[in-house]
């Protein structure tokens, strides 16, 4: 079974409650809420992973790998604890971190916030 959907058909795509986006494979925490934007290419967006200070990634839940695998070279992001695939990150995102995290709703686990 292929953990996959396409634009515009993601669970989490539209969701706008506070809350926190976890791996669906390992529960790791990997995005908040508060990064969440819509950026119009349908997949759930967000401008930085959870833990992230400025570019500095080494306490948040996401390693960064190149891809080729589309026909030209992106970057491929993947939850640091299970190696699960999440989707891809560009350097076309809003101020101040300029980055597009796209990420599959499939592999997402929501939890709202309590407060």
């Amino acid at each position: 079974m292929s953990l996959t959907c396409h634009p515009f058909t993601g669970i989490y795509l539209n969701n706008s409650d506070p809350g926190m986006c976890y791996c669906v494979c390992c529960n790791a925490l990997l995005f908040s809420s508060k990064k969440k934007y819509d950026s119009g290419t349908g997949w759930p967006s967000f401008s930085e992973a959870f833990g992230a200070c400025g570019t500095d990634e080494c306490n948040t839940n996401i390693l960064r790998h190149p891809d080729i695998s589309l026909g030209s070279t992106s970057t491929e992001v993947i939850c640091k604890q299970c190696n699960a695939h999440l989707g891809h990150v560009f350097d076309d995102g809003p101020r101040p971190s300029g980055q597009r995290f796209c990420i599959n709703s499939v592999s997402l686990t929501f939890k709202p916030s309590l407060d």
